[in-house]
């Protein structure tokens, strides 16, 4: 991928559309996310100051968890009386644009979106090559330790190896102080899979190819036995790895409080990390997720998310929240030539996608030495599959390697399972 490079290079000329406000008549526009009370209040007053130069347009933000995001935009949503906008996962895509449930870009905003945005991510917000949604963040992953615990541990540096990584996970457990080696997550999807998929692409695997599962490689097979390894050996404890949409719970806790030495999470935990551990926070480094036996590099799972229109709006709601977004998005939205989402996106750790607010936060993620840890990953990132049926995919997915977490599969049975599952749920989704 070349998410990096065209992440970081300059914006260059920023193609303006004119302003489609005088075509606008007075509407109604809801926005749906999943987002927390402070940063909810700067997307508020983001459209504040929209609507001051369109009052015929009213915004209204709703949120609601991350858990229920999917399902209320199905339902509730869904309809002509539902979210005018909602932020979606790129993954569940797909099925909505099947359903017909999200619009298609307008062609003069599609057109300047293109121009603007890496292409690994405008191919995530489109299906047959049509653009449904303005990409806004990325996520990628990286290995986050607690370099006092490492220092308590005689370890010298974060593992680049899957060998370093065990001995690393063994020297961390301490079951006298309540202390795992790594921790990894259950009881939420993308926080199972995620950490999973990055050590199989840092393994040379990945989950799906041209639409169909390849879970059966010995690339996989490694990463499941990786994964056997940590639990029989006592590394990785299930009940410390509870979690939730929220990170909440056990998972959080243990990694907050010093009681787990290493994880595999998203950049946006930054925010999570900093409100949670305070000064301790300055304990907490970034690395590329160590590369397994048959990898030729560090790489990690990526994926982004968009904001995407409801098809069953008004004619009315659908242009106005297009004009809504493309302002939102914009340069001229921001501070010095960031965008207002670019902004909200950093004020939580999240590395915002468009080109030009790569450039106007050049700075700070530069400076940010959590964040470096992240983008210099980019450019070797693989992209979480979109596929017709991917979130029933991730659920499936997510229940077989949590019967592993508690014994209940072994790899091998736990690899043959996976396997068998996608390729009767992608090929069923895919008639």
């Amino acid at each position: 991928m070349q998410l990096f490079q065209a992440f970081t290079r300059s914006a260059g000329a920023v193609a303006v559309l004119l302003s489609s406000t005088a075509l606008v008549q007075a509407a109604d526009v809801s926005f749906l996310t999943h987002w927390a009370p402070d940063t909810v209040a700067k997307l508020e007053a983001a459209a504040a100051t929209y609507t001051q130069a369109h009052p015929d347009t009213k915004i209204t933000v709703r949120a609601v968890p991350f858990g229920d995001l999917l399902t209320t935009l199905r339902t509730s949503g869904g309809g002509a009386g539902g979210a005018t906008i909602a932020g979606i996962y790129d993954a569940w895509l797909p099925d909505l644009a099947k359903d017909q449930l999200v619009a298609a870009v307008p062609d003069a905003i599609a057109a300047d979106t293109k121009a603007n945005w890496p292409a690994g991510v405008i191919g995530a917000a489109s299906i047959g090559g049509v653009l449904y949604g303005i990409p806004n963040e990325i996520d990628v992953y990286a290995l986050n330790y607690n370099k006092k615990l490492f220092a308590e541990a005689g370890i010298a540096e974060a593992p680049k190896t899957w060998d370093e990584f065990l001995a690393a996970a063994e020297k961390l457990t301490d079951k006298s102080k309540g202390q795992q080696g790594f921790g990894l997550i259950n009881s939420w999807a993308a926080g199972v899979l995620h950490p999973f998929s990055s050590l199989l692409v840092s393994n040379g695997g990945d989950l799906v190819v041209d639409g169909k599962p390849v879970l059966d490689s010995e690339a996989a097979t490694q990463t499941f036995e990786l994964y056997e390894k940590l639990i029989k050996s006592g590394y990785s404890d299930p009940a410390m790895a509870t979690a939730d949409a929220n990170t909440t719970g056990p998972f959080l806790d243990s990694f907050v409080s010093g009681k787990t030495g290493m994880i595999i999470m998203a950049n946006w935990w930054e925010s999570a990390l900093k409100a949670g551990m305070g000064d301790n926070f300055a304990d907490i480094a970034t690395a590329p997720i160590p590369v397994g036996p048959s990898g030729d590099t560090a790489r990690s799972i990526s994926y982004s998310w968009m904001t995407v229109v409801n098809a069953k709006a008004s004619a009315e709601e659908q242009a106005a929240a297009w004009d809504f977004l493309n302002w939102l998005n914009g340069p001229e939205s921001g501070p010095n030539g960031a965008s207002a989402m670019g902004d909200i996106l950093m004020s939580m750790g999240i590395l915002p996608s468009r080109t030009s607010d790569g450039t106007a936060f050049a700075e700070r993620l530069s400076s940010d030495t959590f964040l470096a840890g992240y983008t210099g990953t980019l450019a070797n990132a693989k992209g979480f599959p979109v596929v017709l049926g991917g979130q029933e995919f991730s659920e499936s997915l997510q229940k077989t390697l949590e019967a592993m977490q508690f014994g209940q599969l072994s790899a091998a049975d736990a690899q043959a399972t996976a396997q068998a599952d996608a390729t009767e749920i992608l090929e069923r989704n895919a008639k």
